[in-house]
């Protein structure tokens, strides 16, 4: 079982709080490609079907330079994005794993390579492809509320730089 380092939960109520929370998270995502150029973190999304899953994917790469449509990579299976942030380029790559049937249909697909370039994997259904994935630095849970924007979100830090952004979030917050 993976050891929670540090935790943070937030209930948003409307998707404004949503799309703050995703732009407090991109501030720390930058602060940390700035602090260590070709840094690569990987993030997982969890949550039920309408969660808000792709919402927060869209606020969050948007929050990043991202001007163009953040489209969902159901499809695909995933969706990149190169972002420059002072001077530092990185990539965002938006996994969407729901269509998948066997874990063994991500490694096929030979999407390993993108784990090791700089910025962030952002995978939503992680569990479809369990045992194949590099371990996850923040994991991220969404919770439908009652409301159709609503929705609770808790980020749970994995890793050493996990941590350090959720600090930063927390700081800001």
């Amino acid at each position: 079982m993976t050891k929670i380092l540090a935790s943070l939960k937030q209930h948003c109520r409307q998707e404004a709080e949503t799309a703050a929370l995703a732009q407090h998270l991109a501030a720390s995502l930058q602060q940390s490609i700035h602090q260590t150029p070709g840094i690569h973190l990987n993030i997982s999304l969890e949550g039920d079907l309408g969660a808000g899953k792709t919402t927060f994917a869209r606020h969050l790469i948007q929050s990043l330079g991202h001007s163009g449509k953040v489209k969902s990579p159901t499809y695909t299976l995933c969706e990149p994005y190169p972002l420059v942030s002072d001077k530092h380029s990185f990539t965002a790559h938006h996994f969407d794993l729901y269509r998948m049937r066997d874990p063994l249909e991500w490694q096929e697909a030979g999407f390993a390579e993108l784990f090791d370039v700089p910025g962030f994997c952002l995978i939503e259904w992680p569990e479809k492809a369990e045992g194949t994935l590099p371990a996850f630095d923040l994991q991220m849970k969404l919770a439908a509320g009652a409301d159709e924007n609503e929705r609770t979100i808790e980020m749970n830090a994995l890793s050493d730089a996990g941590k350090k952004v959720l600090e930063v979030i927390e700081a800001t917050n």
